[in-house]
């Protein structure tokens, strides 16, 4: 049956019924900067961060000398300076004064909730940077001063596509790789570049971190190493499918598996979090701006850079499809 005439209902527009409108605000968004947040921290005191790398002569199975001999001094073990640019990331926003004092819903001021998404996207951005193949650039007229990425300074632990090649330091700057030919990511591709990882770097100085992009996790879990088990039917029960792997046990230590969500499209980088670092010459700062009317506005900044202490201690396994 139907309400009786004059009935006054949900559906009658009636301008005394209070709105239901939840006091909450869900956010559902990649937030994670997993590179930036593993790795070290150091201070920096200029624009232009630098430091020193030293290693050893090769290996000699034939160093034996004649008793009560006289020696010529050998060459001297000399350091080499390498460098990155720190960067200035920012983000502006601004609210009207009557939308910072108006009655809102999920939060009490709105300026304080764009300063805090704000900031988010400031470190996204940061971490895009520091874990890509980007180039390091020094400012000049309307070009700015950019940091370059972990995989751009990698050139001694690498796997490439046909017709990549590596971009790495020289005279002050870190040049980008080249793209090569896409390949699939294969195990024997892992083996291979761990292999010359351990000969570069030795036991001691391994990675122990390897990210990639979603897609390329998922491949990763395919491999099946000396073992292939992915079901448990224990206890009687159904079986439990196990379709994913995080922790890779190889000849020489394990590697840790880490999804990025908004990076490494086509590459995967292995990491020593103990051989890079985030230089900071300014650290998250929150400036008012002069309102140019019946508004607030605000400035956020932060400047810094990649530190690649050794690129020996990482590995970059370059141009996947």
């Amino acid at each position: 049956m139907t309400a009786p005439t004059n009935t006054v209902t949900s559906a009658t527009p009636n301008v005394g019924v209070r709105e239901d409108l939840e006091d909450t605000i869900y956010r559902v968004a990649p937030e994670e900067t997993p590179f930036t947040s593993n790795i070290g921290t150091t201070k920096a005191s200029n624009i232009f961060h630098e430091w020193q790398t030293e290693t050893l002569a090769a290996a000699s199975a034939t160093n034996a000398q004649l008793e009560g001999d006289d020696y010529t001094l050998g060459s001297p073990n000399l350091t080499t300076r390498l460098g990155n640019y720190v960067q200035i990331v920012a983000k502006a926003g601004g609210v009207s004064r009557t939308q910072e004092i108006v009655d809102k819903a999920g939060r009490a001021s709105e300026l304080a909730r764009q300063k805090v998404l704000k900031t988010i996207e400031m470190k996204r951005d940061f971490e895009i940077r520091v874990v890509g193949n980007f180039a390091s650039v020094a400012e000049s007229g309307a070009t700015t001063r950019k940091t370059a990425g972990i995989l751009a300074f990698l050139t001694s632990n690498t796997s490439k596509g046909a017709g990549g090649s590596d971009g790495g330091f020289s005279a002050g700057i870190v040049a980008a790789a080249t793209n090569g030919t896409q390949r699939t990511f294969t195990e024997a591709i892992l083996k291979s570049v761990l292999s010359t990882t351990f000969t570069n770097a030795g036991a001691g100085n391994l990675p122990t971190q390897l990210y990639m992009g979603p897609s390329t996790k998922q491949t990763f879990s395919t491999f099946t190493g000396i073992a292939d088990i992915r079901a448990d039917v224990s206890g009687g029960s159904q079986a439990t499918i196990y379709g994913a792997a995080e922790v890779y046990v190889s000849d020489f230590g394990k590697l840790t598996a880490i999804p990025h969500a908004y990076g490494l499209t086509r590459d995967v980088v292995g990491v020593n979090p103990k051989m890079a670092k985030v230089a900071t010459l300014d650290g998250l700062k929150s400036k008012d701006l002069a309102s140019s009317g019946d508004n607030m506005k605000f400035l956020l900044t932060m400047e810094k850079g990649l530190v690649v202490a050794n690129e020996k201690a990482h590995f970059a396994i370059r141009d996947l499809s």
